[in-house]
């Protein structure tokens, strides 16, 4: 078996990338202690500075995955012990891949790793199964000053700033760290959306209750009881009331339903437009999952199905297949795919829409704001979830669609959190966990778009590339 390192770099280096990791996994949500991510990469680069033959590389690489993957996955060992020891072992595979594949050495080495780094991020992201994009170091960076980049290029290329720093820092490379300055300069004044074109008095409702995956297995009118005695506390006059996703979980389409007329009645009675989350169940097998609009006349007037599903959550990836040796009883349904755009057309205004999961993904958001979307709505629910982390970190992701987009953002969850974000991603409001709350906030419309919402991530991806393959020339 070949050994982890060299016999000159043996173990400590490998110990190195491990803290190195760990120290990543605190810059993180819940943690997010934002500027450890710097020196983290900056171990991460020394360690690995000079380490010619890819498998020691590769390794040192896993050390430091592990360290950022373990702690920031943890979450999931509420589940599935086997499972979250398999998916933390994937997603360190993605990083320890990048680190083979830098260039261990030439003077592009500074931009080299980061720019894998970014090409990992990227491929973690979409595969498998349409990718897990969770424990990522940029969703660290929404507090830190390097944000604004976001508008620029997303979250691929915060991350390979927030890493170019790190090398620079490693390699003690000036002209690295100005660029990272500059380029942090450059986000900071890059458009963010524009003026707000008209604003909307808000209420997000959270209906409170107990959380972790046992103490949710409850009867759904009564969660859905909890929301409707909490919106008692909205005070018209209010343009927009959201509710949390899969709070309706009802057996037939919304508007047969008493649910769907107590709604509407609501809607009415507050003369406001109100969106809620609604599981409608599809032939036993299926459900929808959906943000359903009613205006302030009652009618129902749009709707949005999520489109991007959570794996093994509301659905399972060949089910046949699985279920002739493991228990499938806690996923009993597949989610249905939606086909439609994410935009509902309101009197608030029109509003983009991504359902929980996808606020992680940042071309669903982008897809919103393109389709007109002047305001984000987020309606998830967290309240599986024992501890905070999964809850801190959706916070974290919205923060960054808000910043990408240029778009105010609210987000509603049955446990928490439920937050107001404005379009540089500060955050105006937020509620406590469990607590029955209702957040009154006036948040603005705006029909701006920034660079990243025009482009996408293609441009940073093929510059990375591009870096990748220049660096390997140049070490020739």
């Amino acid at each position: 078996m070949t050994p982890i390192v060299d016999a000159d770099h043996r173990l400590p280096r490998a110990a190195l990338c491990l803290a190195a990791g760990l120290v990543a996994a605190a810059s993180i949500p819940p943690w997010g202690w934002w500027p450890l991510a710097i020196p983290a990469v900056a171990a991460l680069t020394w360690a690995t500075d000079g380490i010619d033959r890819w498998t020691h590389r590769f390794w040192l690489g896993a050390a430091f995955g592990l360290g950022l993957f373990v702690p920031g996955l943890w979450w999931m060992a509420e589940f599935h012990a086997i499972g979250v020891a398999l998916v933390m072992l994937l997603e360190t595979a993605f990083v320890a891949a990048a680190v083979a594949v830098a260039p261990p050495r030439g003077r592009l080495r500074v931009v080299a790793l980061p720019a894998a780094l970014v090409l990992a991020e990227a491929a973690r992201g979409a595969v498998p199964f349409g990718g897990l994009p969770m424990a990522g170091i940029a969703l660290g960076q929404v507090g830190g000053p390097l944000v604004g980049v976001a508008r620029l290029g997303g979250h691929l290329l915060l991350l390979g700033v927030t890493a170019t720093a790190g090398a620079a820092l490693a390699r003690r490379h000036l002209l690295a760290a100005a660029v990272v300055v500059l380029v942090g300069v450059a986000g900071h004044v890059a458009p963010d959306g524009g003026a707000p074109v008209d604003t909307i008095d808000t209420a997000v409702v959270q209906g409170g209750g107990p959380r972790g995956f046992r103490g949710v297995e409850t009867d759904p009118r009564r969660v859905f009881d909890a929301h409707l005695a909490a919106t008692g506390e909205v005070r018209p006059p209010v343009d927009l009331v959201l509710w949390p996703e899969d709070v309706v979980d009802i057996e037939d389409r919304i508007d047969r339903t008493e649910e769907g007329g107590t709604l509407a009645a609501l809607a009415d009675s507050l003369d406001t437009t109100l969106v809620a989350g609604v599981v409608e169940d599809v032939g036993g097998t299926r459900f929808t999952n959906a943000a359903v609009a009613w205006g302030p006349d009652g009618e129902l007037l749009d709707r949005y199905d999520k489109r991007h599903r959570v794996p093994f959550g509301e659905y399972v990836p060949g089910r046949s297949l699985i279920e002739r040796f493991a228990d499938l009883s806690v996923i009993p349904r597949d989610a249905i795919v939606g086909r439609g755009g994410n935009r509902l057309d309101t009197p608030a205004g029109p509003l983009g829409v991504v359902i929980s999961f996808e606020v992680y993904f940042a071309d669903r958001a982008r897809a919103a704001a393109r389709a007109g979307g002047q305001v984000l709505l987020v309606p998830t629910n967290a309240a599986s979830f024992t501890t905070s982390q999964v809850p801190t970190t959706e916070v974290a992701a919205a923060r960054l669609r808000a910043v990408e987009t240029g778009r105010d953002l609210l987000q509603a969850a049955p446990t928490g959190y439920g937050v107001v974000i404005d379009h540089r991603g500060g955050i105006r409001a937020r509620t406590t966990l469990s607590r029955r709350q209702v957040v009154h906030r006036t948040v603005a419309l705006r029909d701006g778009t920034t660079l990243y919402t025009r482009l996408g991530d293609v441009p940073v991806l093929l510059v990375a590339l591009l870096v990748v393959a220049a660096a390997w020339r140049a070490k020739s």
